[in-house]
């Protein structure tokens, strides 16, 4: 009781430099609050984003790891054999030996579908290219297209395109392999969930109507007729683009006939049950040497995959025009697609294949400018918590110092040099005290406006970042449809997309970095503004930043507590 009210009493009678060091106390509490906070919202929104948000995942083939082994068995080869790799070229024909009859397919794929408890449905789409007949043209605005197409294309389309799988989400989560590379099929397949095949029009087979509605083109409204059916009665049932059908002067209840990409003798009739619009029906199609008209949305036929089936241009089919296979797996959210990984796994999935998800792609690409801003967080709490410390220190040596004949006079008349430390601690743990009080709410109050502007600031920087990518490599490039229109932002008239904000499940809001023209331009919805509010544990964290400045502090008090010798110091004040 003695030294708490010395302590007390001290606090009171030194006015002045007591709000002095509340004043530095607040500050400290203040940033190390927004820091803290700014922290937190960052590792729960990495921990939590995606916990109770559908994630769906894939299984691709590594090629590349194929193909570095390939070459590192062609070089040892080669080491063994003077006459082996002489001309020091790569060994195409070993690195194609080695990536042939890798495929995966269907019954495999849903094998391990059945593997793991943690799939919670799947859907597949199956794509191949179909050329054009006299009767039947693809919609296009060039005459290069109109050139190619007809009976004469039908022979078989030098030109490759992306076509509308449906393998991507309209959210902006891509169903193709998220490495850019080969599907699995063996077509190229891109990061938006794109298959790049030969014809005039793209032929797209869904397996139900999940995989309807995370077409790749995004989400359509039927104008006139209805959605095929999966069954064997709805072969040769197909739905086409009120673009298509304006073109050839088509309604529901007519007949197309379109040619086999690589076999102009061989033609297919389809009977036209729907006509749809995309809602973000674009024209854009892909520039370049790799133009087509298979890349327009427009020019994308749907169907069932019985269809494909009965056609014979089913992935399993044994034809030069089988089509592309694109399997995706649904789980409930990050944990359960983990959870997936490990049991294809072990259900027998070679260590040639890996399992990916471009939804777990996509948002942690969304949390970099998040991450960012909580290294910048962490970076000003070490130096604001550093010099506050220095800071603290001073004032208290300076307090020790004035009150030395204090001590002087309390040691002598018999007080333990502990007691009289112990004094000092209490003075400063008081005054800290007060300090984190009110700098705690300061810090509160402020900190989720604040933390909202630095990650703006990050945001536009990283937008910034992505645009200077497309000026410089991707101008020339345009996109045939870009998944992430059709959710999560506003979509205009003529099918492009503009930035936006969304609110997520976890109180996070996402902006959608702008996909422009090009292969560079997928889009990103980055996470632009948390919920950074100061909770129980933050609270927690400050109390023991708090403490942590106390002790370092008192410690300086203590040590020249115990050094002074109070006879010493009344000698010296007499």
């Amino acid at each position: 009781m003695f030294v708490f009210r010395n302590a007390w009493k001290s606090v009171i009678r030194n006015k002045g430099r007591n709000i002095l060091i509340i004043v530095i106390v607040t500050i400290i509490a203040a940033a190390a609050t927004i820091g803290l906070s700014i922290r937190q919202a960052a590792a729960t929104a990495r921990t939590s984003g995606l916990e109770n948000t559908t994630v769906t995942a894939q299984i691709s083939l590594d090629r590349s790891k194929l193909i570095s082994e390939s070459r590192q068995q062609t070089t040892t080869d080669s080491d063994s054999s003077e006459s082996s790799g002489a001309d020091g070229k790569p060994d195409f024909d070993a690195m194609r030996s080695a990536l042939a009859d890798k495929q995966l397919s269907l019954a495999d794929y849903q094998k391990y579908a059945k593997s793991s408890s943690a799939v919670k449905s799947t859907y597949y789409t199956e794509t191949t290219g179909l050329s054009a007949t006299d009767d039947f043209q693809p919609v296009s605005d060039s005459d290069n297209s109109s050139e190619s197409s007809g009976t004469d294309n039908s022979k078989g389309s030098s030109n490759v395109s992306d076509s509308t799988d449906a393998s991507g989400k309209q959210n902006g989560q891509s169903d193709a392999p998220p490495d850019g590379k080969m599907s699995d099929s063996g077509g190229m397949s891109d990061r938006d969930g794109g298959t790049m095949v030969s014809g005039d029009f793209s032929l797209v087979g869904f397996s139900s109507d999940e995989a309807v509605s995370n077409a790749s083109n995004g989400s359509f409204t039927m104008v006139d007729g209805k959605v095929f059916g999966y069954g064997s009665s709805s072969d040769d049932d197909v739905i086409i683009s009120k673009s298509l059908a304006d073109f050839n002067d088509l309604s529901v209840g007519d007949t197309i006939t379109v040619s086999d990409a690589n076999d102009s003798d061989t033609t297919y009739k389809l009977t036209i049950v729907g006509i749809y619009k995309n809602s973000t029906d674009s024209s854009q199609q892909m520039g370049g040497p790799m133009r087509s008209t298979a890349s327009d949305p427009a020019n994308a036929i749907y169907t069932s995959v019985s269809t494909l089936k009965s056609l014979g241009l089913d992935a399993d089919a044994d034809s030069d025009s089988a089509a592309q296979l694109s399997y995706t797996y649904v789980c409930s959210s990050k944990s359960d697609y983990e959870t997936f990984a490990k049991d294809v796994k072990k259900a027998g999935l070679s260590s040639d294949y890996t399992v990916s998800s471009a939804d777990v792609e996509n948002y942690e690409s969304s949390l970099v400018p998040l991450n960012n801003l909580s290294k910048f967080a962490l970076t000003l709490l070490i130096v604001v918590l550093s010099v506050g410390a220095v800071v603290l220190v001073v004032i208290t040596l300076l307090n020790v110092r004035e009150r030395k004949y204090e001590i002087g006079v309390l040691t002598a008349i018999g007080v333990n040099k502990v007691k009289v430390a112990a004094q000092f601690t209490l003075e400063l743990l008081i005054v800290t005290m007060i300090g984190l009080a009110v700098g705690a709410g300061v810090g509160a109050a402020v900190s989720v406006p604040v933390s909202n502007q630095l990650l703006a600031s990050q945001v536009e920087q990283q937008q910034s970042q992505q645009s200077s990518q497309r000026e410089q490599f991707g101008r020339d490039m345009a996109k045939p449809g870009d998944s992430n229109d059709s959710k999560n932002g506003s979509d205009s008239g003529d099918g492009s997309t503009t930035a936006g904000e969304n609110k997520g499940d976890d109180g996070t809001s996402q902006r959608r970095a702008q996909g422009g023209p090009g292969m560079m331009g997928r889009a990103v919805d980055y996470v632009s503004s948390v919920n950074a509010t100061v909770d129980l544990k933050v609270v927690g964290q400050l109390l023991l930043v708090g403490l942590g400045l106390t002790l370092v502090a008192t410690l300086v008090a203590v040590v020249f507590v115990l050094r002074y010798e109070p006879l010493q110091i009344l000698a010296d004040r007499s």
